[in-house]
C-alpha cells in the first residue's frame, strides 16, 4: 500500500482560483451502494464527454466543465460536487451560470445536505454587499491575518444555497483555492456535525422512559421476595438492557462522526486564522453559539446511555444473584428431601433383606427336607425327616445371613 498511502497526500490538492470566480458546493448523504452508482455515473458522463473517467476505486476525480472546473469526491457518508467558473465582476450573487453542471441532466447520488455559492471578489470601497445577507446572523471576519474577507450569514437564498463572499485582497491563486476549500469544508462538516443534535434529541424520550422503568423495577426489588417474581423482573431487566444497547450501539457511529466533524471544523477555522471584523461576530463565535452546545448534547447523550447501562448491569447482576441463591436455597431443601428418601429406602431396604433372609431360608429347609424324606426312604441311615429338618433350621438361616451380608458388604466397598 506504500503507493496509496504516499499519494493520500497529493489527492486532493488546492486548486488555484483568481478574481472573480463563482463557486458551487454540493453534499450529498450516500450509502454504500449510492456511492457505487454514482461512481459508475460520473464515469459514463465524462465518457460522454469524451473525458476519461475516474478508475476503479478511486474516490476523487476532477475534469473540466462549462468554462470551470467540476471536482467530485467520496468520503465515509457523503459525495461532493464543486464546479468553479468565471463569474461577472459587477455582480456579488445575480443569476447563475448557465453553463454550471447541476442542471436537469445532473443526478444527485443521494439526499442534498449542503449546498453552498460561494464568491470570490477583489474587495469593493462600499458595503452595499451587506444587503445581501440577514443581519442578525452575519459574520464578517478577516482572514489569513487580513489578507482576505469572508461574509456569510448561513442562511439559504431562493435557490436553497448557502452564500459566501469572499473579498481577495492579497491572497495568491494558490492560497486563494486553499481559502475556498477550507471555507467549504466547514460549511460542510458544521453541517455534519449538527446531524448528532436530531439523533441526541430522538434519543431522549426513550433514554427517559428507560430511567423511569429501571427506577420503577430497581423499587420492586426491595419488595420482591419469591422465585418466580424475581424471575420476571430478571427477565423484564433484560429485555430493557437489551433495548438500550441496541439503541446505544444504532448511535454509536452518529456520535462519534459528530465529534470528529466537530473537530474537522475546529482545526480548519484555526488553519484560516480569522479574527472578526470590528463590529460584526466572527465564523468560530457564530458556529460556536450553536455547535458547541449541540456537541455537548451529544455528549450528555453518550453519558447518560453509559451511565444507565451500568445501572441496569448492577440492577441485574444483584437480581440474578438473589435468583441464583433462592434456587440453591431450594436445591439444598432438594437434596435433603432426597437424603431423607434415601435413608427411608435403606431402612426398607434393610427390612427386605431380613424378609429375604426368612424367606430363601424357607425354601431352603423344604429342600433339604424332601432330601432327607428321599434319604430316609432309600435305606440310607439317617435320622428322621422331622429331626434333619430341624437341625438344618438354624444352619441354613445363619448361611444364608452370613452370605447377604457378604454381599452387601462387598456392594458397599465398591
Amino acid at each position: 500500500m506504500r503507493e496509496r498511502v504516499l499519494g493520500e497526500v497529493h489527492a486532493r490538492p488546492f486548486r488555484p482560483l483568481t478574481c472573480p470566480r463563482t463557486v458551487l458546493h454540493y453534499a450529498f448523504l450516500t450509502s454504500a451502494e449510492e456511492a457505487a452508482r454514482d461512481h459508475d455515473w460520473l464515469s459514463e458522463f465524462c465518457v460522454s464527454r469524451g473525458v476519461p473517467g475516474p478508475a476503479t476505486g478511486n474516490r476523487h476525480h476532477t475534469l473540466t466543465f462549462g468554462g470551470g472546473t467540476l471536482s467530485w469526491e467520496q468520503h465515509a457518508e457523503f459525495t461532493t460536487y464543486t464546479w468553479d467558473g468565471s463569474a461577472r465582476p459587477d455582480q456579488l450573487f445575480g443569476q447563475l451560470a448557465a453553463t454550471h453542471p447541476f442542471g436537469a441532466a445532473f443526478r444527485a447520488p443521494g439526499d442534498l445536505l449542503v449546498a453552498v455559492r460561494l464568491e470570490l471578489r477583489e474587495p469593493v470601497e462600499n458595503e452595499d454587499w451587506r444587503s445581501q445577507f440577514d443581519e442578525s446572523s452575519l459574520t464578517v471576519s478577516n482572514l489569513e491575518d487580513g489578507a482576505a474577507t469572508v461574509v456569510t450569514d448561513f442562511r439559504q437564498d431562493g435557490d436553497g444555497l448557502t452564500r459566501m463572499l469572499l473579498f481577495n485582497r492579497s491572497l495568491s491563486s494558490v492560497q486563494s483555492g486553499a481559502v475556498v476549500q477550507r471555507l467549504l469544508e466547514v460549511e460542510t462538516y458544521r453541517t455534519l456535525a449538527m446531524l448528532g443534535l436530531f439523533e441526541a434529541t430522538g434519543l431522549q424520550p426513550e433514554i427517559r422512559r428507560f430511567e423511569i422503568e429501571l427506577a420503577e423495577m430497581t423499587g420492586q426489588m426491595k419488595d420482591a421476595a419469591a422465585l418466580g417474581t424475581n424471575q420476571e423482573l430478571l427477565d423484564k431487566l433484560s429485555a430493557l438492557a437489551a433495548a438500550l444497547e441496541a439503541g446505544a450501539t444504532a448511535s454509536a457511529f452518529r456520535f462519534g462522526a459528530s465529534r470528529a466533524y466537530a473537530e474537522i471544523v475546529k482545526a480548519r477555522l484555526e488553519t484560516l486564522r480569522e479574527e472578526a471584523a470590528p463590529g460584526d461576530l466572527s465564523l468560530a463565535s457564530f458556529l460556536a453559539r450553536r455547535l458547541a452546545p449541540a456537541m455537548r448534547t451529544c455528549q450528555a447523550i453518550e453519558d447518560r446511555q453509559a451511565m444507565l447501562s451500568r445501572k441496569l448491569a448492577r440492577a441485574t447482576t444483584l437480581l440474578r444473584t438473589r435468583v441464583d441463591v433462592e434456587l440453591e436455597q431450594q436445591n439444598r431443601s432438594l437434596l435433603q428431601s432426597m437424603n431423607r428418601r434415601a435413608r427411608l429406602q435403606l431402612r426398607l431396604q434393610q427390612t427386605v433383606e431380613g424378609l429375604s433372609v426368612a424367606a430363601v431360608s424357607y425354601y431352603v429347609v423344604g429342600l433339604i427336607s424332601y432330601l432327607a424324606k428321599a434319604a430316609k426312604d432309600a435305606g440310607l441311615p439317617v435320622p428322621s425327616a422331622n429331626i434333619t429338618t430341624g437341625l438344618a433350621v438354624p444352619l441354613v438361616v445363619l448361611l444364608i445371613w452370613w452370605v447377604v451380608r457378604r454381599i452387601r458388604k462387598h456392594h458397599g466397598e465398591h
